[in-house]
C-alpha cells in the first residue's frame, strides 16, 4: 500500500490562503480598513480584470505555441540545436541569461518571458538537463536584469518621476551606473548559481525536482521527442524563421526607444496595431502573436479547421497559468482597498529616521523587501513608496540615486520567489514545478544577492 504523506498545497491555494491571512490582519489593526467578506471574495475577480491584458497575452502566445507546435518545426529546431551543441550544452545558460537580463535592465522585461518557457524548458530538458535549470535560465536571467535596472522605465522611470514630483533632483548618470554594477555582479552570480546545478544534473542526475514534477515535465516537454536530427521541410524552415522574428519584433517593440531620444518612423507598427515600436504593450502583443500564428499557419498550408483547433488547444494550455496570474493580483487588490499597504510603508518610514547611513541602507533595502510582497508591481510600488523614501533620504543628507536603486535592487530579489508575482507563479507552474520546490531551489540565491546588493549599496551611499 502506498504511504499517504503530506503535500504541499497548490499554487491557488498559497495564493488564497496569503489572501485570507492578509484579510485577517486587517482586523488586528485598528488604523486601517478591515477587510469583509466581500473584500475577501472579489479580490481574485477584480485582479483578474485588472489584469486582463497580461491574461489574454498568455492566452495569445499559447494559441501561437499551439500552431507551431502543430507543424514540427519547434521540435525540429530543438533536436537540431541540441545536436550542434554537441557537449557544449551547458553554455547556452550564460548566453540565454544575459539576453534575458538585457531585457530586464533595459525595459522591464516580466510578464513578456512567459512566451519563453516551452521552448526554453523544453531545450533544456532534451539537451539532459531538468526543467528547473529551464526555468531558471528564463525567471533568473530577466529577474536580475530588473534588479539591476539601468533605464527601465517601470523602475528607475518611474521612482525618478516621483522624485521629480516631489521636487527632488536626481542625476541619471549615476542611477545608470549603479544599475549597471547591480546588474552586472547579480547575473554573474546567478549564472554561476545556475550552472554549478546544472551540471550537477547533466553529470550527476541530481536534481532537486520531486518525482512528481519529474513525471510531470517530461511527460510535457519530452514525450515523443528526440535529440536525432531529421530533416526539415522546406515550410518547416520558414516557419522557425517566422518564430524567431515574432519574438525579435516583440522585444524591439518594448523598448522605450523615446526615453533614448529616438523616434520611430510610421512603417514601425503604427499601419498595423495603432502603435509605433516603443509604445506597443499588452494589447499590440495580442495581436501581433495571433497574426502570426495565421501567418505560420498559411506557410505550413494548415487547414482553417486545424488551425482554430491547434490555436485554441494551445490557449488552454495557458489556462491555468491565467487564473495563477488572476489571483497573484487578487493579493495587492486586498492591500491597496483596505490601506494594508500604506500603513505598513507610513511605519516603515518612521522607523528609519534618525538612523546612521549604513543602517539606513540595509534597514531601507529589508523594509522594500517587505513592501514589494504586499506590492509586486515595480511601477506601482514607486508611486506608494518613493515619494516618502525619496525626500526621507535627502532629510538625513543620503543619495536620493541611491535610494532609487534600494528600491529597484530589493524589489528585484523578492520578485524571485514572491508567490504574488505573476511571473513567479505562472512560470513555475508553465515548467511543471511546484511553488515550494522552486523556493527551495531559489532562496540560497536569494540570500547570496541580498548580502551582495548591500554592501554595494552601502558603499554607494556612503561615497556618493
Amino acid at each position: 500500500m502506498e504511504k499517504k504523506g503530506f503535500k504541499m498545497p497548490s499554487a491557488f491555494s498559497i495564493l488564497f490562503i496569503i489572501i485570507a491571512i492578509l484579510a485577517v490582519i486587517t482586523h488586528l489593526i485598528p488604523s486601517v480598513k478591515s477587510a469583509s467578506i466581500a473584500d475577501f471574495v472579489m479580490a481574485a475577480p477584480t485582479g483578474f480584470v485588472q489584469a486582463i491584458d497580461v491574461c489574454v497575452f498568455v492566452l495569445c502566445i499559447g494559441g501561437f505555441l499551439g500552431v507551431v507546435a502543430d507543424t514540427g518545426a519547434l521540435d525540429a529546431g530543438i533536436a537540431a540545436v541540441v545536436k550542434k551543441m554537441n557537449g557544449n550544452e551547458l553554455m547556452l545558460i550564460p548566453v540565454l541569461m544575459l539576453i534575458f537580463s538585457l531585457g530586464g535592465t533595459s525595459y522591464g522585461m516580466c510578464e513578456e518571458t512567459m512566451a519563453f518557457y516551452v521552448l526554453i524548458v523544453g531545450t533544456m530538458m532534451v539537451a539532459g538537463f531538468d526543467a528547473m535549470v529551464g526555468c531558471a535560465t528564463i525567471l533568473l536571467g530577466a529577474g536580475v536584469g530588473c534588479l539591476g535596472s539601468t533605464v527601465n522605465p517601470f523602475a528607475v522611470g518611474a521612482a525618478a518621476d516621483e522624485l521629480k514630483n516631489a521636487g527632488i533632483k536626481v542625476n541619471q548618470t549615476i542611477i545608470i551606473g549603479l544599475g549597471a554594477i547591480l546588474w552586472l555582479s547579480s547575473l554573474l552570480i546567478a549564472i554561476i548559481f545556475v550552472m554549478r546545478y546544472a551540471k550537477k544534473v547533466k553529470s550527476e542526475g541530481r536534481s532537486i525536482l520531486t518525482a512528481a514534477e519529474k513525471a510531470a515535465s517530461e511527460a510535457e516537454y519530452l514525450s515523443g521527442k528526440s535529440t536525432d536530427t531529421v530533416q526539415m521541410t522546406t515550410s518547416q524552415k520558414i516557419t522557425l524563421v517566422l518564430f524567431g522574428l515574432s519574438f525579435v519584433i516583440m522585444i524591439i517593440s518594448l523598448i522605450p526607444w523615446a526615453d533614448f531620444g529616438v523616434s520611430m518612423p510610421y512603417a514601425t507598427g503604427k499601419w498595423l496595431v495603432g502603435q509605433v515600436w516603443g509604445d506597443w504593450y499588452f494589447q499590440e502583443l495580442q495581436a501581433w502573436f495571433t497574426i502570426m500564428a495565421i501567418i505560420i499557419a498559411i506557410v505550413s498550408r494548415m487547414p482553417e479547421r486545424d488551425f482554430i483547433k491547434n490555436f485554441i488547444n494551445g490557449a488552454a494550455d495557458m489556462m491555468s497559468v491565467v487564473l495563477i496570474i488572476a489571483v497573484a493580483r487578487g493579493i495587492s487588490v486586498l492591500m491597496k482597498a483596505t490601506g494594508l499597504d500604506m500603513y505598513v510603508l507610513d511605519n516603515a518610514a518612521k522607523a528609519l529616521s534618525g538612523v546612521n547611513t549604513t543602517v539606513f541602507t540595509a534597514g531601507s533595502y529589508i523594509v522594500y523587501i517587505g513592501l514589494s510582497f504586499l506590492i509586486p508591481s515595480t511601477s506601482g510600488l514607486a508611486g506608494a513608496s518613493m515619494g516618502t523614501f525619496g525626500p526621507l533620504a535627502v532629510k538625513l543628507g543620503l543619495s536620493p540615486e541611491v535610494m532609487v536603486m534600494i528600491y529597484c535592487a530589493a524589489c528585484g530579489v523578492v520578485n524571485l520567489i514572491t508567490p504574488t508575482s505573476a511571473v513567479v507563479m505562472g512560470g513555475t507552474s508553465l515548467s511543471k514545478i511546484e511553488y515550494p520546490t522552486w523556493l527551495k531551489f531559489a532562496l540560497p540565491l536569494c540570500g547570496i544577492l541580498v548580502v551582495a546588493n548591500i554592501i554595494i549599496l552601502s558603499i554607494a551611499m556612503m561615497v556618493l
